[in-house]
């Protein structure tokens, strides 16, 4: 049988948005994204839970929190990490992508990575910009039909 990852209806839930501001043009852009996906599924205001943090490190905190509340259907990370002199870069990466997997997988949520990790700011701006490459607006997708199809493996 074939279960395919459809986008849930409008009960869906409530969506979080977990969006780092450390390198703002980029986290907008990648937010802008997000929520015009949700906009075109329905998912209005009232139905999102927005949190801002400081930088990726602590997105998976936020998350976490999030998740404890046992409110929303998924949740959305958004950020981007952009590659400097020193193994920074690494350490923060390897710290939010691997924080943000163990949460989806320990509470049973989707947890959607919409956080780039650059080697460049050019690299991130590209994949930010208001057009269908637009790496938040993609997240957004896999938050979506990972909703639907929970729910329909769970049935």
């Amino acid at each position: 049988m074939f279960i395919k990852a459809d986008p849930p209806g409008p009960d869906s839930g409530r969506i979080a948005i977990v969006v780092s501001r450390f390198n703002r043009p980029v986290a907008e852009g990648l937010y802008k994204g997000a929520l015009a996906v949700l906009k075109r599924h329905d998912i209005t205001d009232d139905r999102l839970t927005v949190a801002d943090v400081p930088g990726a490190f602590e997105i998976p905190l936020a998350v976490q929190a999030l998740l404890e509340q046992k409110r929303h259907a998924a949740v959305i990370a958004l950020g981007a990490v952009i590659r400097g002199e020193t193994s920074h870069f690494d350490y923060i990466c390897e710290a939010c992508a691997g924080g943000l997997a163990r949460l989806a997988l320990d509470y049973g949520v989707p947890v959607s990575f919409g956080v780039l990790t650059a080697h460049n700011i050019e690299q991130a701006l590209a994949r930010s910009r208001a057009d269908r490459h637009n790496k938040g607006g993609e997240a957004a997708r896999a938050a979506l039909a990972m909703i639907g199809l929970l729910k329909r493996l769970r049935a």
